[in-house]
């Protein structure tokens, strides 16, 4: 039976987001229907509404979510209706050569719905990174449901869909952060306080927390910053290396997406350290920089795709870390709002007002 529900859609590149009505078929087989209770407001949505990530509009916004799982199709059986889940945009295939190679946080295969979800005219909508939560019930691959300790609060749950898993990922499974290590991160909003919180997970001696908005950095320190650098007012990479012993950090995380900033990145980092992008980059952006210095540095570059996650694995550790007391998630939830909301909550998220804004239902 097809559900009708009410959704956020881009319908046009740059337009105001619209709450319309959105047609949610029945789970056809390897697929999962799931009720959306909560989903943060991501600057890849943002990205979406203004054409920044693909032309297939309308879109259906959303993918940083949790909620129970309303209805599988048939030949389901890893999650089942009842349960509580973290919606995930890495559904490993198990059987391309990323996951073959036992490197399924790499699958070049990931599944999502085959189903459309439509407007009422039967116009089919693209969903955000394969998942469209900013509904009231969504449909999408099985595989991408992550069943977790229901416990967790939804709105903080939501949040390891994307933003901050991508940033504590970035340092403990792309960086690879360990015990003692300087590390710096650049940009320090829902990403790179992440990035913060997995640097000092990993047991990171110094932290360092750059940022433009002193807000921003005051925030960073609760992330477990132990210095914080406004870059407005000191240079950060003489402020890095001066922190580090003149030498510069062990890893550098770029959680803006930007060709200067990435250029600080890799002048702060110490020689063989490694420098990690996690920030995204809009199309047009070019680097260019000495090849010389690459050469000479040596180390590595790396760039981290949702924080090199896998789902199966990091959703259900990070959820009972957070239960533990050991992982303050809530500190990234800045507001939760209504559904109809989702417009002006952008408007915050582009003016540095909030980490996040969660769209709770």
């Amino acid at each position: 039976m097809t559900v009708k529900v009410q959704g956020v859609v881009a319908a046009r590149k740059g337009a105001r987001v619209e709450l319309t009505t959105v047609l949610v078929p029945e789970p056809g087989p390897g697929e999962a229907r799931v009720r959306i209770q909560a989903c943060g407001v991501c600057h890849t949505d943002l990205h979406y509404r203004e054409g920044g990530i693909g032309e297939d509009f309308p879109y259906l916004l959303g993918h940083e979510a949790a909620g129970v799982v309303q209805a599988v199709g048939g030949d389901v059986t890893d999650v089942a209706p009842g349960d509580f889940v973290i919606l995930n945009w890495r559904a490993v295939c198990g059987h391309c050569r990323a996951c073959a190679r036992g490197r399924p946080w790499y699958c070049f295969a990931t599944r999502n719905a085959t189903q459309p979800m439509t407007l009422e005219d039967g116009t089919a909508l693209s969903p955000a990174l394969g998942i469209g939560a900013f509904v009231e019930q969504t449909l999408v691959a099985a595989g991408q449901c992550t069943k977790v300790n229901p416990a967790i609060k939804p709105e903080v749950a939501g949040l390891l869909g994307c933003g901050v898993m991508a940033g504590i990922g970035a340092a403990i499974n792309t960086g690879g952060v360990s015990r003692g290590d300087s590390v710096a991160v650049i940009g320090c909003g829902g990403v790179g306080g992440g990035a913060l919180l997995g640097a000092s997970l990993a047991g990171a001696g110094t932290i360092i927390a750059v940022d433009v908005d002193d807000r921003k950095l005051e925030w960073a320190r609760g992330f477990g910053a132990t210095h914080v650098v406004n870059s407005r007012e000191t240079d950060a990479v003489d402020a890095i290396r001066e922190l580090t012993g003149g030498f510069g950090a062990d890893v550098v995380i770029e959680a803006i997406g930007r060709p200067e900033t990435y250029k600080q990145a890799f002048y702060a980092r110490d020689l063989a350290g490694t420098v990690v992008l996690v920030g995204v980059p809009t199309p047009e952006m070019l680097l260019e920089m000495p090849l010389l210095d690459f050469f000479g540095r040596g180390g590595a570059l790396k760039s981290s795709w949702y924080g090199d996650c896998l789902p199966s694995r990091d959703f259900p550790m990070l959820v009972d870390l957070h239960l533990q007391g050991r992982l303050p998630l809530e500190r990234f939830v800045s507001e939760t709002i209504p559904l109809d909301q989702v417009e002006e909550a952008f408007a915050k998220m582009a003016r540095g007002e909030v980490l996040r804004s969660v769209v709770t239902f």
